[in-house]
């Protein structure tokens, strides 16, 4: 468990990186501060159809649809933010709490927990293949990669 936390942090880290470094470098070359969004947009968009193509390859492969059950996963993740947060994600990264925005800090990661444990439960329930689980822990891994940059270019002050 602590091996896995471990690569979700330097997975984060890097992530965080490239996402700077690529921007430095639109920066250096004297791209627009357009080209810059639409290029970050792009690569978004890239990720997230990625992520749910291999959501459904990961069904239609082995011809069995009991991994489309963590798309609905995907749909919970954001609506805490959506419905206590105001539509940001500044509060799950903030110390402040408060009723509403503690119980929306539980809720994110109570889905986000869920995405992971709905393939492993139907893997262990034999409902699915080993190859469909891991097709679905690496789309879950991309959409979250998605995620983060999509919230690391909200930070930037050139949105």
């Amino acid at each position: 468990m602590f091996l896995l936390l471990l690569f979700f942090y330097f997975s984060i880290y890097i992530l965080n990186y490239v996402t700077d470094s690529f921007l430095h470098l639109m920066r250096i070359n004297g791209c627009s501060g357009t080209v810059i969004v639409f290029s970050v947009l792009a690569g978004l968009a890239f990720m997230f159809s990625a992520s749910i193509l291999l959501q459904i390859l990961a069904c239609a492969i082995y011809n069995n649809w009991w991994p489309m059950l963590s798309a609905l996963m995907y749909v919970l993740v954001p609506m805490p933010c959506l419905f206590f947060g105001g539509g940001s994600t500044q509060f799950l990264m903030s110390r402040d709490g408060g009723g509403w925005i503690d119980a929306a800090k539980f809720l994110t990661g109570a889905s986000a927990v869920g995405s992971i444990a709905i393939p492993i439960i139907l893997k262990h329930a034999h409902m699915i293949e080993t190859g469909a689980m891991l097709i679905e822990l690496v789309s879950f891994f991309i959409f979250i990669c998605t995620v983060l940059c999509f919230h690391q270019a909200n930070l930037d002050d050139d949105w």
